[in-house]
């Protein structure tokens, strides 16, 4: 039997700095939209979570 964490915000990805604060989950800024977008989705397949665009520049991985 193993311990799995679930529901919880492991990263934050963004190119709009005012927008996200530090805080329990690490923030990952980029240069643009594709960025973010393309390092979104490479967190998720590496923390194996799901990345959620909020459609405001900002992506959230979660694990589900």
């Amino acid at each position: 039997m193993g311990i799995d964490i679930q529901n919880i915000i492991v990263a934050v990805v963004t190119h709009h700095r005012d927008k996200v604060q530090s805080g329990f989950a690490p923030v990952f800024y980029s240069e643009d939209e594709s960025e973010s977008e393309k390092l979104a989705l490479y967190l998720a397949k590496v923390t194996m979570g799901m990345a959620h665009n909020l459609e405001n520049g900002v992506y959230v991985i979660v694990k589900h």
